[in-house]
């Protein structure tokens, strides 16, 4: 591998600002904003909108399509069942 071509890989706190939940992870991203985490050391914040913690798929909370498919939307369109 080539030298000095490869982002820095660090350990980052990503924040989901929908949830206020945290998680430190591994991340080549880089931020300007540093944030104090459990074990006393600082680390580069990434402020994101939605993870695991807000997701509707992680949640349990998504909607399920009850109209089902083409084809029972059709019949009960035109009251074939």
């Amino acid at each position: 591998m080539k030298n000095d071509i490869h982002p820095g890989y660090r350990k980052v706190v990503f924040l989901d600002t929908s949830s206020n939940f945290k998680f430190l992870t591994g991340s080549t991203q880089d931020s300007d904003e540093t944030i104090e985490w459990e074990d006393g050391n600082s680390y580069p914040l990434i402020r994101v909108e939605i993870s695991s913690a807000s997701h509707p798929f992680y949640t349990g909370k998504q909607k399920a399509d009850k109209a089902g498919g083409r084809v029972d939307r059709f019949k009960k369109k035109y009251n074939l069942n």
